[in-house]
């Protein structure tokens, strides 16, 4: 018996070292969108502060494409080790897994949570020459007149707010995808098209401008960077509720311990005063968190999206 514990010990320390151990080479962090943009600046922040902090070299890799599915693949099947990291987001585990019929891993089962990062609340915004100057007036006139609403692009969450704003007012508005955020708000500034959900950093220039007017802010509380807007909650739209989000998750089977570390360490990334300011200056509120709130966060988003998405009657595959 004596000499099976002792061969038992030995196995195991090997693993009981590489844990404790942790990380003691560099950690790949995987992006699903190209350089640019606000999911690719939260990375590279809060990558850096963690290099700083583990004493490890974080490496950006941005895989982008097929929303957000080729990087979610390439850390499903990666070593369950802490050294491949998604950063994952409302694309990839939220409306993206009701878009497509098939994907080549399980959005839940797949992946190991480690902590929210951070999220930017969206805003609708018209065209300054609309005559709608509130939520309900707009409705109203979507019954008699034809109105678009533009996107950054097909199935991606200012998309969806639009589909989640037409179910919930019953308003008749018509989707209008873009290759982006930038070319769909200059069209809405142009006039070519009249309604768009989007972050507000891309939206606040125009609004400040006089070109755009906000209608309503998609979140609980107020944007602090439009502070008079009222919430859609404010005015009896309570689910209209749509931010970009973005976490970090593991591989599935990852040790505990492993995702303890990294959890520890982001939270402490994201409180740091200088990432904090540097966030906010962006238009994203910090939002750390522990694995399991996350997960019950995730979990809410899947369900939330899944019968918008069917109502809409939007697939990518």
């Amino acid at each position: 018996m004596r000499v099976l514990i002792t061969c038992l010990m030995l196995a195991l320390a090997p693993v009981a070292f590489a844990q404790g151990d942790f990380p003691n080479r560099p950690i790949r962090f995987i992006v699903t969108v190209p350089p640019g943009g606000a999911a690719d600046f939260i990375a590279r922040l809060v990558g850096a502060r963690l290099a700083e902090q583990l004493g490890q070299p974080v490496l950006i890799e941005n895989r982008g494409g097929a929303g957000g599915t080729i990087a979610a693949d390439v850390v499903a099947k990666a070593a369950p080790d802490g050294y491949t990291l998604l950063q994952n987001s409302i694309t990839t585990h939220g409306i993206g897994p009701h878009l497509y019929s098939k994907l080549p891993y399980d959005p839940v089962r797949d992946f190991a949570p480690v902590s929210m990062l951070a999220s930017l609340p969206l805003i609708m915004a018209v065209n300054a020459n609309l005559p709608a100057r509130s939520v309900q007036e707009l409705v109203s006139l979507s019954k008699t007149s034809s109105y678009n609403f533009a996107s950054s692009g097909n199935g991606g969450a200012p998309h969806m707010a639009g589909e989640l704003f037409k179910s919930v007012t019953g308003a008749s508005i018509t989707h209008v995808p873009y290759k982006g955020s930038g070319p769909a708000v200059a069209d809405l500034v142009g006039g070519q098209v009249q309604i768009m959900f989007d972050a507000a950093p891309s939206l606040i220039a125009h609004i400040r401008s006089g070109k755009l007017r906000p209608l309503a802010a998609a979140s609980p509380q107020r944007n602090r960077l439009l502070p008079e807007v009222p919430t859609f909650a404010e005015i009896g739209h309570p689910r209209v509720a749509v931010a970009l989000w973005y976490g970090l998750q593991a591989p599935a089977a990852t040790p505990r311990p492993v995702i303890e570390k990294l959890n520890r360490e982001v939270v402490k990334a994201l409180e740091a005063a200088d990432v904090r300011e540097r966030l906010l200056a962006q238009g994203a509120d910090p939002a750390p968190s522990t694995p399991e709130a996350f997960t019950l966060f995730m979990q809410t988003e899947l369900a939330k999206w899944a019968p918008v998405v069917k109502q809409a009657g939007v697939k990518l595959d």
